[in-house]
């Protein structure tokens, strides 16, 4: 998928038999990755997704994980009333939102497998299971610094959105430029990766509208840096929040 994934699994106890087991997880869930990059990847001309936007295959034919990413497609982007989009320059392309869904899908394989505690890092976005975890908010102003740690013990998702990494990327779909409006990163909290990707880039894509579209969302909560360094959160981001010392497990 163009970016790197780092796993960090926790066992309880030693027994060589769930080592296996987890072993076997953590196998099959990076095939899985792998497996989604062949079917999804728009720079992947035999993908099923490119196959799709060209007219060579109809999603009838795809597999089922297709149509199941569509759907959560479909509902986030009618949740953000358009914010979100599949569609691009008049082609299909739900990178916005797949990355989020097979890490998520990764890290529920490898907890059905007998690990206590599993954080999956898919180029800066966290899904965690178990814990307890520490995740650092990367200062986009600052690189090596942190804007705020969250905490976790359970199932918890951190994505972030902005061009402090690679630059501008997320588009306004109702102009085709980038967001006028765009802050120096925003981040969101949910239980799961898959909405937490897609919210990230609308909740960016919405520039000042953010703050209250995220606020009306359950489970989902929001924080912002702006370009000038000024932050901020939803009212539900504090319970999410650690001390800000040193310790962080992961920078998302």
């Amino acid at each position: 998928m163009g970016t790197v994934f780092s796993f960090d699994i926790r066992m309880d106890g030693d027994a060589d038999r769930d080592r296996d087991r987890v072993r076997a997880g953590l196998a099959a869930a990076v095939a899985g990755l792998h497996h989604v990059d062949e079917v999804f990847s728009p720079y992947r001309q035999d993908s099923q997704i490119s196959r799709l936007a060209a007219g060579g295959l109809d999603l009838a034919d795809c597999e089922q994980d297709v149509a199941e990413v569509f759907r959560h497609c479909e509902a986030e982007e009618r949740l953000s009333e358009g914010w979100f989009t599949p569609r691009y320059a008049g082609g299909l392309d739900p990178t916005g939102l797949v990355k989020g869904w097979a890490v998520q899908r990764a890290v529920e394989m490898i907890a059905s497998s007998g690990a206590a505690a599993v954080c999956l890092n898919g180029g800066g976005d966290v899904q965690l299971h178990g814990g307890p975890w520490r995740v650092g908010i990367c200062d986009p102003r600052h690189p090596g610094g942190l804007a705020a740690v969250v905490q976790a013990h359970g199932a918890l998702a951190v994505a972030t959105s902005g061009p402090a990494e690679r630059g501008c990327h997320v588009i306004d779909p109702r102009s085709g430029e980038a967001p006028v409006e765009g802050v120096a990163s925003l981040t969101v909290v949910s239980r799961g990766l898959t909405q937490a990707d897609a919210r990230a880039t609308a909740a960016y894509a919405m520039g000042s509208g953010a703050r209250a579209w995220l606020e009306r969302l359950p489970d989902t909560e929001g924080f912002a840096v702006a370009a000038d360094g000024s932050t901020w959160q939803t009212s539900g981001f504090a319970r999410h929040l650690a001390g800000r010392g040193d310790g962080a497990d992961r920078a998302a």
